[in-house]
C-alpha cells in the first residue's frame, strides 16, 4: 500500500470515529452536563476551603468558569483538556472545553481544576462572544499565588480575568494558565 493510500485510509478512519463518538442522544449529553455541573460545585467548594478570599472574589466576579478535572499528560509533547460550565449569577449558562499543547520537559500526567473569575462585565462579554478564547491573548490573566501572604493583592485585584488552579494536594503555586484555549462545547 501506498502512503497517499494509508494517509487516506487513515484519515477517513480517524473521521468515522471522531464523528461516532461525537454523536450522542440528549439524554447522555444531558447526564455529561449534569456530572462537569456536579464536579464544577465540588472544584468551587475545595477552593473556597484552601484560598481564604475566593468565595468573596466569586461573588464580585461577572462570571466564573469552571473546569473541574483538567487532564494534562505526555512525554515531550505534552497536552491538557477539560470540559467545564460558565456561570453567570450562580446559575450554568454554558458549556466550555480547554485544550493546550506544549513541547518540552514534559513528563507524567495528572489532574488539575482550574476556575477563571470574570472581574468585569468587559472581559465576560469578550469571552462569551468569541469563536475561541485564547487565555493571555484575548484577556490578561492573573494567576493567583500561593503562599504565606496569599491574599489578593492590588494587581490581581485589578486584573479582569483570575485564575486559580489546584490539584488534590491543594492550590498550585506560580501556575499558568496563559495559551490555553478555550471554546465552547457544542
Amino acid at each position: 500500500m501506498s502512503r497517499r493510500t494509508f494517509l487516506t485510509v487513515a484519515a477517513g478512519v480517524a473521521v468515522t470515529l471522531a464523528v461516532g463518538c461525537a454523536s450522542k442522544s440528549p439524554q447522555e449529553e444531558a447526564a455529561k452536563r449534569r456530572e462537569i455541573d456536579a464536579r464544577a460545585d465540588a472544584a468551587l467548594t475545595r477552593l473556597y476551603t484552601q484560598a481564604p478570599g475566593s468565595r468573596e472574589q466569586a461573588e464580585k466576579a461577572r462570571g466564573v468558569l469552571v473546569f473541574p478535572a483538567v487532564a494534562a499528560g505526555g512525554l515531550v509533547v505534552g497536552g491538557e483538556y477539560g470540559e467545564g460550565s460558565l456561570r453567570v449569577a450562580n446559575r450554568t449558562v454554558d458549556y466550555y472545553k480547554m485544550a493546550s499543547a506544549s513541547i518540552g520537559l514534559t513528563a507524567g500526567a495528572q489532574s488539575k481544576a482550574v476556575i477563571l473569575m470574570f472581574m468585569t462585565q468587559d472581559a465576560l462579554d469578550k469571552f462569551r462572544a468569541s469563536k475561541g478564547w485564547t487565555a493571555g491573548v484575548d484577556a490578561s490573566v492573573a494567576a493567583m499565588k500561593v503562599g504565606a501572604d496569599a491574599g489578593v493583592g492590588t494587581m490581581t485585584a485589578q486584573a479582569p480575568v483570575i485564575a486559580y488552579v489546584s490539584t488534590n494536594s491543594g492550590l498550585m503555586a506560580d501556575v499558568s494558565v496563559q495559551g490555553s484555549k478555550i471554546s465552547k462545547l457544542e
